[in-house]
């Protein structure tokens, strides 16, 4: 891998990776999704993963340092064990069988669950304690096949958590756990002798640390239903995605 990048396509990978932590910043999740179509472009596509897992560890990191207190514990100590297992889960899946159907049934229900709770005859009921541990498990397979459980979570800490700065500072530190196990499998794979992967993260810096801030102060603008509301976009959008990649291949 080589940074032989031209000053327009620095550009254009900047501009997309402040995107990205715009949206991360905003509501938790979603670097993959919205920076990984334009980082195909320009970066061979093995380095994709372990460089945003690399990236969005140290963004959550940063939240988590200047907002952990906001993290909601109760809802943590039920996700993360149920997060755990699902990776692991889906780790066996990678290895044994094609995850491509499960894209598909995925994609299926999420953007159905989000056209759902965009619209107006949605109940507001929210998820029992022991939803965590489907969806718990969704996430962590999804995160362990795709890179990208993040959506999974929040439809459940939506439907649980009241408090938008709450919601989303627990959202971030999830994400932040999840890519600290990738970012561990990934360092002991020797995925990160590559200098110039390293650098590629150090120059993409500045523009992570810009879209949090930015994105920061969009949320904090935010009532808590337009919040609520952006996130069930992000997650349509999340599902979206999904779908075309099932049939693009």
């Amino acid at each position: 891998m080589t940074l032989d990048f031209s000053p327009i396509q620095w550009l254009v990978i900047l501009s997309a990776m402040a995107f990205a932590y715009v949206v991360f910043g905003m509501v938790g999740f979603g670097t993959a999704l919205v920076a990984s179509p334009v980082l195909a472009l320009f970066v061979p596509v093995a380095k994709i993963v372990p460089l945003l897992a690399l990236m969005d560890m140290f963004a959550a990191l940063v939240n988590v340092t200047r907002e952990g207190r906001k993290a909601d514990l109760a809802e943590l100590k039920r996700l993360v064990p149920m997060m755990a297992i699902g990776s692991l889960v889906g780790a066996t899946i990678l290895l044994v069988t094609r995850p491509d159907a499960l894209m598909l049934v995925l994609g299926t229900f999420v953007v159905a669950y989000a056209i759902y709770s965009l619209s107006s005859i949605r109940p507001q009921r929210p998820f029992p304690p022991g939803a965590s541990v489907p969806f718990g498990l969704v996430g962590g397979v999804f995160s362990a096949l795709f890179g990208s459980g993040g959506f999974v979570y929040s439809i459940y800490l939506s439907g649980r958590i009241d408090t938008k700065d709450s919601l989303r500072i627990t959202q971030t530190t999830l994400i932040g756990l999840s890519t600290l196990t990738r970012v561990v499998l990934f360092a002991l794979a020797g995925v990160y002798l590559d200098p110039a992967l390293l650098l590629l993260a150090l120059a993409l810096a500045p523009a992570m640390l810009s879209g949090l801030f930015i994105g920061r102060r969009i949320t904090l603008r935010l009532a808590r239903e337009q919040f609520i509301a952006l996130i069930h976009w992000m997650v349509l959008f999340s599902g979206v995605v999904l779908l075309a990649h099932y049939f693009a291949k």
